[in-house]
This record gives C-alpha cells, structure tokens and sequence, in this order.
C-alpha cells in the first residue's frame, strides 16, 4: 500500500470568519489528512505527522476516528507544546493572525521510520516548525517526493504574539531538498526579493506580475525544484516545471464555487491534493494541480470536514470542472 505523510501543525483554531462567523476547530494537518482519507479511503495510508500539547491529545485522536488509512503514531507529545492561534477575516483572502502556542520543530527523528512513503507534504504554517535537516535527511535517505508549502518560512511569530510576513531569506539554503514548492502570491513576493531596500521600496499590496513570477520560478528550479505552484486566489494555480529543457509556464483555472463560507484550510488542502496527485503519476504535474484545487474548492463550501468528497465524485468534479482534463 502506497504511503503519504502530511508533516506540520495541528493548531487549536479560533476563527472569525469573513461574514463574521465563530469557528473553533483543529486546523493544518487536519483538512489535507482527513480530505484525503475520505477521497482514498482504505486506498491508500496517510500519516499525519504533528507535535501536540498532551491536553489536545484525546481531542485530535477523536477528530481522526472513523476516517479510514489514517495512521497516527507519529502525532507526538514528547515536548507537550502544539499550536494555538486566532484568525480574523478581514475578507475571504486576508486575515489577521495571532499565535499564543508553538509547535516544537519537526526533526529527522520524526521520520526515520517513513522512508517508505512514496510523498513528504510539509505544511508549516510558522517559519521554525521543519527544521532544515529534515529535508536533508529524507533528501539523502528517501526517494519520497518533497512537497513544501512556503507559508511557514515567510510566517514570523513576534514576542506579542503577532503573526506577520517576513522574507525567506535563506531560501536557497532549502530550494535543492525541495522537490515541489508550493506558494500563494504574497507568499512568493516574500520569496523572491531584492538584495537591498530603501524604506520607500517596500509595497506589500504590490503583486507581483506574471515575468517576475516567471523570473522566480525559473530560479527555484535552477536550484534543485522539479515544479513550482503559484495560487493565484480564485483565478486558479500558475505551474512551473521543465520540459524538454525548457521552463513550461501553464495557468490551472479555479474550479468554480457559488459562494465561500470559510478559506481557512485551503492551502493545506491543495497541497493534501497535490500529494495525492502525485502519488498517482509521480511527473503529472498539471494533473495534481487539478487535484490541488478540487480539494482547495471543496474546503471553501462549509465549516467542517463534511465537505469533502469520495474518490469517484471528486474526480467527477475535476471533470466538469476541466472538460474531461
């Protein structure tokens, strides 16, 4: 039986939603984990891999109970810290954020027995949760694919417990252990910077253009990445892998929702569907991208897990969606 890790947080959520609803949930690992447990069911195992508080232990266990191939021996309390964080919508993209507890890091030890699985998804959602050496490790010991979100190295916590953006600076330290980067845009203007700013330099609401996307997509894979994904909110996801020598460029049109009710959990959720694609055709970059967004799209149609779709009806809703893709 294939195997696939998802390695991160599973933070106690408090969230504000956009439309001013209360939520309160595990986050994180939870909607990749459990999204690919009802699509792949007894199909395939998934090991969620996360650092716990001993008092959320119990609550997690019970979240994951009924959901099919999930193993979780590797959801750990040897340090007894885990996540907390408050999200506020301010709308369905933007939010502000607070953290009051931490995940220790994630550690080779953590994976020594999964060198079997066929794909690593790094979700870090804070820039200190995978340690470096970890890559390495699996890079070195494993021919598991590496799929990395770089929500956590471009994610300070400061000392008042403000969550903010910050530049990934020794992004090319991580680039050759990464296999398959995965990005949003204010994550990628966070990853591909000058070497010196005036103070009148900085504009965070600047997006970045598609050349600059290019320019940085190219330079990632110049340094080791096989492919590049760019979510571009609901426009769809921007892929960048090489193809008979050459960077292919190709936009994955969203698949369409009627209305969102809650984002939070989308990007973990694409990336749980880029594993998964890639669990089936390990080089069929644009088909996990579909995969991506089907799960991204269906975490936005409500508050729980309930969204979430067998096999069958979401490769359904990824042919309706891209006219028998």
């Amino acid at each position: 039986m294939k195997r696939i890790a998802v390695l991160g947080p599973i933070p106690r959520d408090h969230i504000v939603t956009h439309q001013g609803d209360l939520i309160q949930k595990w986050g994180c690992v939870t909607h990749p984990v459990i999204a690919l447990s009802v699509m792949a069911g007894d199909k395939i195992e998934i090991v969620p891999v996360a650092h716990m508080r001993v008092v959320d232990l119990d609550n997690v266990v019970e979240v994951f109970q009924g959901y099919e191939g999930v193993n979780l021996k590797h959801v750990t309390t040897e340090s007894d810290q885990g996540d907390i964080i408050s999200l506020r919508f301010l709308d369905m993209n933007n939010r502000l954020e607070r953290q009051t507890g931490f995940m220790d890091p994630i550690v080779p030890k953590d994976v020594k027995h999964l060198l079997d699985c066929k794909v690593f998804v790094f979700i870090p959602i804070s820039d200190y949760e995978i340690s470096l050496e970890t890559l390495m490790f699996l890079k070195k010991k494993s021919d598991g694919i590496i799929v990395f979100d770089a929500h956590g190295p471009t994610t300070a916590c400061l000392v008042n417990g403000e969550r903010q953006r910050k530049f990934w600076v020794d992004r090319d330290q991580w680039l050759p252990y990464i296999d398959v980067l995965k990005m949003n845009l204010e994550e990628a203007q966070a990853s591909w910077f000058k070497k010196e700013y005036e103070s009148s330099d900085f504009s965070v609401n600047e997006e970045p253009d598609r050349e600059e996307l290019r320019a940085f997509a190219e330079h990632c894979i110049s340094k080791g990445v096989k492919c590049v994904y760019i979510t571009v909110d609901s426009r769809g996801c921007l892929v960048y892998f090489k193809e008979r020598g050459k960077i292919r460029e190709e936009m994955v049109p969203a698949i369409k929702v009627d209305q969102v009710v809650d984002t939070t959990g989308c990007g973990d959720s694409f990336a749980g569907g880029v594993g998964f694609g890639l669990l089936q055709k390990p080089k069929d970059y644009l088909g996990a991208a579909r995969y991506g967004n089907a799960l991204g799209a269906l975490r936005t149609q409500g508050k729980t897990f309930s969204v979430f779709k067998s096999l069958e009806e979401t490769k359904k809703i990824i042919e309706q969606g891209y006219i028998r893709a």
